[in-house]
């Protein structure tokens, strides 16, 4: 499992003109991609970094500040573009494998007490944000 973690001062997700989830103030904006062999270890672990890294403002965690998430499924952070011009995927977990990982996530982060939005699971999204800093780490588990 794969998390690009970014500190944000805003972030939203569209799906055409639909507003679909939105963080209307700091907090984090996680893009989270899915592996073939991940599993509960991995769910906890990401769960646990995302909730706890102290990354906002005056060396705080979301939860420390009371602070929401926003969590949107990426599974291009499995793109491997060691060869030619075309990225692979194979990497990637397929949806049926994937999408209960990333609603694992959730479930992990809002049963620690985080306020977490979502984007739509293998829609077409338009993300946006404004990265605070900026700040943004890579997890891996």
């Amino acid at each position: 499992m794969r998390a690009v973690v970014q500190r944000v001062s805003r972030a939203a997700v569209r799906i055409g003109d639909e507003l679909v989830a939105e963080l209307d103030g700091p907090g984090l904006l996680v893009l989270l991609g899915v592996t073939h062999d991940d599993g509960p270890a991995q769910v906890e672990l990401i769960a646990r970094k995302v909730a706890d890294l102290r990354i906002l403002r005056g060396e705080r965690s979301v939860t420390d500040a009371g602070a929401g998430v926003l969590l949107v499924s990426q599974f291009t952070l499995y793109g491997d573009t060691r060869k030619g011009r075309r990225p692979t995927w194979n990497a990637a977990a397929p949806g049926p494998v994937a999408e209960p990982l990333v609603d694992a996530v959730r479930d992990a982060l809002r049963a620690r007490g985080l306020a977490v939005v979502t984007g739509r699971f293998g829609a077409d999204m338009a993300v946006e944000l404004v990265n605070d800093g900026p700040t943004t780490l890579l997890l891996e588990a």
